[in-house]
């Protein structure tokens, strides 16, 4: 290890007398003799484990880059940089990503600029950072609808209704959940997964209703218009009789149709929470009206 992070200096050293080094007629073949030099340097630091000397050094490679006018090569430097910064150092690592997205903005490759900014938003979410996850996770998607990738733009926008519900914004969640379903219907290879958008839009329905049932119902009317065959499903069971048990005020209830549900199939932690928020604001008014008789 201590052989590779000797080798990775005295590659740089190399670099460095190279960029220090004049002559009239080198210039660009400078930067690019020390941008390949710095590679090999980056290189060892990587086999010896030592990922902020490999970042730092892939920043210098991509200075180089930039300087001979090598754009594209400066971008993956920058790229290289921030997924060795990954392992140490996150604030930095999206530092570069951010570089890398900028210069592949400015040359327009504009789905290597929504790949980094979904890696970003990827690197906000695993630090918890739910608000900036949303920020770059709506960048990402906007460049991938712009190059019509579809798909990965609605992965992104699910990600980002995730999260704005975590985050109480239950409408937004709602918006972009009834949006990705209206869009599957027109798709053969989507169609499955309708009901599974329009029950977790349901569910925030449910959130935002705050015990008053009348938003839910509107939307399971709305549902039934969108596909007709969700009224037979399972998911539109249990959103009716939460409902339902939300108008009774009976908690009992509530909880007997989740149970049923995840019997069938298994209710994941993000519905798990919401749903848990819906009851804790039942058993609240039930409380509320004991103490009034």
């Amino acid at each position: 290890m201590g052989d590779h992070i000797a080798r990775g200096e005295d590659f740089e050293r190399k670099a460095e007398k190279k960029l220090s080094g004049w002559g009239l007629f080198s210039s660009g073949s400078k930067f690019e003799d020390a941008a390949d030099l710095f590679d090999k340097a980056a290189n060892c630091f990587k086999l010896a484990k030592s990922w902020d000397q490999a970042g730092s050094t892939y920043v210098k490679r991509a200075n180089c880059h930039i300087k001979a006018d090598s754009k594209h090569e400066a971008a993956n430097a920058y790229a290289d940089a921030a997924h060795c910064y990954k392992k140490t150092n996150t604030k930095e690592s999206i530092s570069c990503l951010e570089q890398a997205v900028n210069v592949f903005m400015e040359i327009g490759r504009l789905s290597m600029a929504a790949r980094y900014y979904k890696e970003i938003a990827e690197l906000c979410e695993s630090d918890q950072n739910f608000e900036l996850a949303i920020v770059y996770y709506e960048r990402a998607a906007d460049l991938f609808q712009s190059e019509e990738v579809t798909s990965t733009a609605n992965q992104c926008r699910q990600k980002i209704a995730q999260f704005a519900a975590q985050l109480e914004q239950y409408q937004k969640a709602i918006e972009i959940y009834e949006d990705i379903a209206q869009q599957s219907l027109n798709n053969n290879l989507l169609k499955y997964g309708v009901k599974g958008h329009l029950l977790n839009a349901g569910i925030c329905q449910l959130c935002k209703g705050k015990g008053d049932t009348i938003a839910i119902n509107n939307a399971l009317e709305r549902y039934q218009d969108l596909d007709p065959n969700f009224s037979g499903s399972r998911e539109y069971r249990l959103l009716a009789d939460v409902a339902d048990a939300i108008d009774q005020e009976d908690v009992a209830k509530f909880t007997d149709a989740v149970k049923e549900f995840d019997s069938m199939t298994q209710l994941d932690a993000w519905k798990t929470t919401l749903l848990l928020r819906v009851k804790d604001a039942l058993k609240a008014k039930e409380l509320e009206e004991d103490d009034l008789t």
